[in-house]
């Protein structure tokens, strides 16, 4: 019989929850509060965790930051269980490595639904790891194996907790504890940052296989920045627990991970100099060139941009970006296609940067 372990502080719904289970077969623990159910988490090692955001001692964000702390419980599937309905408090409830969210009021089918789906996702990957221990000759790169940055990015495709956001989703807000590390598998980032004047500055572009989000690979340190998805974006995301362990076994992909940093601040370097130096053609002309990399498999693909990223990363005004994008236009560089922009002649382009 598989343990639950119930965390929730409203009597009348932790009971009705709680016979709900075990007529569904399951045993229960209850918790009327965060801080018992730390307690009895650690004490029992439940099989799942399901649990309310706000309670009194500690609540499910805080219940959630231990158990995910301690080895012997963070790897527990965990669910929140809430009222609560904004889109940042489910983002919030993920990104600190939530399995699940369930909203209430809830059907009998939303929560074991719910159990169910976790619980084979972990018998699955008991087995798969299993499977792969037994025939090392197809074994993907397990923790001890990685010594190569691409070894690193197949065990983010392997057991990295998946994060989908739409266009313009926010990801994570300047000032938000780094939980976790992402690869992207598909779609593209931008971070950013506001200046005095509300002003926003893009200080970083990622693509699809590109690393991001690490403030520091040992540590939760809060991010410096915010980032937001482009476009429909699918991240793997690894949580810095977790990251820091894989280090500490795997030397070697140390030093391709002080390259990745080198060729980050090499590309804010080469940024910081275009924009104070360069003409505003040719920053105009780079930047096209830049998101067009970033953004799209093949350069000449239309760019899905407002003009006012576009300005940001060149470090012009709105206005003369404008300016510049209409001198293209005319040139037969480019071609507008509503909001977006379309590479025409990519050679000549470059030959202005």
């Amino acid at each position: 019989m598989k343990t639950v372990l119930l965390i929730e502080d409203d009597v009348v719904l932790r009971e009705n929850t709680a016979e709900l289970l075990e007529l569904s077969n399951y045993k229960v623990i209850s918790a009327s509060n965060g801080k018992i159910g730390v307690e009895l988490a650690k004490k029992h090692l439940p099989n799942i965790i399901v649990c309310d955001i706000m309670m009194p001692e500690l609540d499910g964000y805080g219940a959630l930051e231990v158990l995910s702390k301690d080895k012997t419980t963070k790897h527990i599937p965990f669910i929140f269980l809430s009222a609560k309905t904004e889109r940042s408090d489910v983002r919030k409830g993920m990104n600190l490595g939530a399995d699940d969210y369930i909203t209430k009021p809830f059907t009998e089918d939303d929560i074991i639904s719910a159990i169910e789906s976790r619980m084979a996702k972990v018998s699955i990957l008991k087995e798969l790891n299993q499977n792969n221990y037994l025939k090392s000759n197809i074994v993907q790169p397990q923790p001890n194996e990685i010594k190569t940055l691409n070894d690193l990015k197949n065990f983010f495709d392997d057991y990295g907790v998946e994060f989908i956001f739409k266009k313009e989703d926010i990801i994570y807000h300047e000032g938000d504890h780094s939980n976790y590390i992402y690869l992207i598998h598909k779609g593209a980032v931008k971070c950013f940052r506001m200046d005095e004047q509300g002003k926003e500055l893009v200080t970083a572009l990622y693509k699809e296989d590109d690393l991001f989000g690490y403030t520091s690979f040992t540590t939760n340190t809060p991010h410096q920045e915010t980032a937001t998805a482009m476009e429909d974006t699918k991240l793997l995301g690894v949580s810095i627990l977790d990251f820091n362990e894989l280090l500490e076994k795997n030397h070697k992909v140390l030093f391709e991970l002080v390259e990745l940093l080198t060729d980050d601040l090499s590309a804010v370097k080469e940024q910081l100099l275009q924009m104070a130096y360069g003409t505003v053609n040719k920053k105009t002309a780079t930047t096209i060139l830049k998101f067009a990399e970033k953004i799209n498999r093949k350069p000449e693909d239309p760019i899905k941009i407002s003009r006012n990223d576009l300005a940001s990363v060149a470090g012009i005004a709105t206005e003369t970006l404008i300016r510049a994008l209409t001198e293209f236009k005319k040139l037969g560089i480019i071609k507008a296609e509503g909001r977006n922009i379309r590479v025409v002649d990519i050679q000549k382009l470059k030959s202005i940067t």
